[in-house]
């Protein structure tokens, strides 16, 4: 079976498991959050995997590095949210303590992805 080659990275693979992982803390939120934070959270989280795709669809390495970075930030937003939910106490600490891990690894694995295509950016 063909597959694209955004599939392959382990970047997009773990960023994919953090947006499924969040949508699932989502489905805990109050009714009444569903168009605020909780729609907030679901835009966020699906760009990190989204602009991971996109990224490795550019020819140049540069526009590779900017989806990359607009995939960092988004990774970031999301955190940033998930911890403004926990204090709203839409969830709990530990439940942010269970994805925490996943954060953390795709956060290394976009640097990883953005580093190697800086470094045939520029080689030495």
């Amino acid at each position: 079976m063909e597959t694209y080659q955004f599939e392959r990275l382990s970047a997009w693979q773990k960023a994919k498991e953090l947006a499924i992982a969040v949508y699932r803390l989502v489905a805990k939120f109050p009714q009444f959050e569903q168009y605020a934070l909780s729609s907030q959270l679901r835009r966020s989280v699906i760009s990190v995997p989204s602009n991971i795709a996109e990224g490795t669809g550019r020819i140049s390495n540069k526009e590779k590095i900017h989806f990359l970075e607009i995939s960092y930030g988004s990774l970031l937003e999301t955190y940033c949210q998930l911890q403004i939910a926990v204090e709203l106490s839409y969830l709990t600490n530990d439940d942010l303590e269970a994805v925490k891990p996943i954060f953390f690894e795709t956060s290394r694995l976009i640097s990883g992805l953005r580093n190697s295509y800086a470094s045939k950016a520029n080689p030495a």
